[in-house]
């Protein structure tokens, strides 16, 4: 009983990790079109709740901009905030109402600003840019999965139609692919790292008992 108690303890934790570390900042533009935008992805294998989430700039105050809206992301989504209005951007980039999307943020973006992503007030994700990849008219996205977390904003390159992750010019000539990412899920669901303890448990009591 003792090593199953154990095992939930570290699957839930595990858990709990797993879910805040598979959210990251997938693409952002700090000017242009009918307003800048952010896009954030769930690039783990299990849905997100977004209820306490929350997004702020260079301030870096958390329950800045609440995410709340956004609901649960499931699993590969892709979300957007906007400064615009949700509608007047989905009409801009012709996207559907699968793609969720909240508008009307006010701590907007500058050339040369910060994007912080919280879970209440734990940081999740950050990215700093400077303003050596000017994102104004074209949007901004990672080289590789790698560079995702790792605020490195050299591991990021602009957006050019048709590139890999199939970005698009919006009807006043923006470029970039809002709503979708070539990231695949990439994080292990927690279910499986609970499988993996309590396996290791078992073997651990068949051991003992075998030594006993």
């Amino acid at each position: 009983m003792k090593f199953i108690k154990i095992a939930a303890i570290a699957a839930a934790a595990i858990a709990s990790t797993a879910a805040q570390a598979q959210v990251a900042i997938t693409e952002w533009m700090y000017k242009g079109g009918v307003g800048e935008f952010i896009e954030f992805t769930n690039i783990g294998t299990t849905a997100v709740d977004f209820s306490n989430w929350s997004y702020d700039d260079d301030s870096r105050i958390a329950g800045v901009f609440s995410l709340a809206g956004l609901g649960t992301v499931a699993a590969g989504e892709s979300v957007i905030i906007t400064e615009t209005e949700a509608d007047v951007f989905r009409a801009d980039w012709g996207l559907s109402l699968s793609v969720k999307v909240l508008g009307n943020y006010t701590n907007n973006l500058g050339n040369g600003d910060e994007v912080n992503l919280y879970n209440g007030t734990t940081l999740v994700d950050r990215l700093t840019f400077g303003k050596t990849l000017q994102t104004s008219d074209v949007s901004g996205h990672a080289t590789s999965l790698a560079a995702l977390g790792a605020n490195n904003v050299s591991l990021w390159v602009l957006s050019s139609v048709g590139d890999v992750e199939g970005s698009w010019r919006s009807v006043v000539g923006t470029i970039g692919s809002p709503g979708q990412t070539s990231f695949a899920p990439a994080v292990p669901e927690p279910q499986t790292y609970a499988m993996m303890v309590a396996g290791l448990c078992v073997v651990g009591a068949m051991a003992r008992r075998r030594r006993g």
